[in-house]
């Protein structure tokens, strides 16, 4: 745990009163008492480094995921996949979430609700070379939002060292002293409680002894309006209707009332801005509405009635009944 993180505990705990003992007599009693922190592995390249930094905030944006424990949540192993969005200027981290997968679709989620937040986007993205931030649908979002994709040299970790930094960062702060959680949710809950609390407030070495947030609220916008992001964030595919008039996106099946479209080749657009909207069939530059299917509601659903061909569809005349002609009978009764 880091020094501080102790120091917190003790006074939250009530053993120690607020600035009773500072950071640098915690450190210095450890090596009195030859307690040094543990060893962390590291790997160094022969190759020079030099220290770069964006030159405003808001300027260049990292994102990364961090692997966290396996966590057992109501009997089911579940692992921890933390997704994060970090300014390079500041320090400051633009979005953070708690998942338990590591897909292309988690980090557009994560994109979408930065971007959103702030109302901006970045001129530039950082990013490490996985199949996470390698997607045809990232690259073409960031392409509609003016949005440059840079990726890390593969097997290069020191390369996105403030990532690495930061990760570290909370590992030690928060993540490594979560104790039982019963949700995902909780996980996210107690670490945004510990970045508004305590990572953005507390100053930053690699900025001179400045907090992230105060770097942050100079930074420089770039303007993202919602039509300019639905525009981006608007998937499109192809998809085959089945004879029951059913398609699957997303790993659910949507059914469409247009019985014609069945066995036809359509166009699907979907906007993961919001993700709670159904997506929609193009076919022939027409728009036609998708819903989740229900088999039970369709199995309640009224079908419309079709008189069959024979006697009920024959008007009926009391008055002039001639049913020995209708059934081909003739007067004599020989047919």
């Amino acid at each position: 745990a880091s020094t501080e993180l102790i120091l917190r505990t003790l006074v939250a705990d009530g053993r120690l009163g607020s600035g009773q003992v500072s950071a640098s007599t915690v450190r210095r009693l450890f090596r009195e008492h030859h307690l040094p922190r543990l060893p962390r592995k590291a790997q160094y390249s022969h190759a020079a480094r030099r220290r770069w930094q964006a030159e405003c905030a808001g300027h260049l944006w990292h994102a990364d995921v961090c692997h966290g424990p396996t966590l057992q949540l109501a009997g089911v192993r579940t692992p921890l996949r933390i997704h994060a969005i970090l300014d390079d200027a500041s320090r400051y981290v633009v979005a953070l979430a708690v998942f338990s997968t590591e897909r292309e679709a988690d980090m557009l989620e994560l994109t979408v609700r930065a971007l959103q937040r702030w109302g901006a986007a970045p001129a530039t993205f950082y990013l490490d070379n996985g199949s996470t931030y390698s997607g045809q649908m990232l690259a073409t979002a960031c392409a509609w939002l003016g949005i440059a994709l840079r990726h890390a040299r593969p097997h290069d970790p020191e390369a996105r060292g403030k990532m690495e930094r930061f990760w570290r960062t909370m590992r030690e702060g928060c993540l490594d002293h979560l104790g039982s959680v019963a949700r995902l949710h909780d996980v996210q809950v107690r670490l945004l409680a510990w970045l508004d609390t305590h990572y953005h407030k507390a100053p930053h070495a690699g900025l001179m002894g400045r907090a992230p947030d105060t770097v942050w609220a100079g930074r420089e916008i770039n303007e993202v309006d919602d039509a300019r992001l639905k525009a981006a964030m608007t998937a499109h595919g192809r998809r085959r209707v089945r004879k029951d008039g059913t398609l699957s996106v997303g790993g659910v099946d949507w059914e469409t009332d247009h019985g014609f479209l069945a066995g036809r080749l359509v166009r699907i657009e979907r906007n993961l801005a919001e993700p709670t909207e159904p997506p929609v069939l193009v076919h022939e530059g027409q728009r036609h509405e998708l819903r989740i299917v229900d088999p039970v509601a369709n199995g309640r659903r009224r079908r419309p009635f079709t008189p069959k061909p024979g006697i009920d569809a024959v008007a009926f005349d009391p008055t002039d009944t001639q049913l020995d002609v209708y059934f081909g009978r003739t007067p004599g009764g020989e047919r």
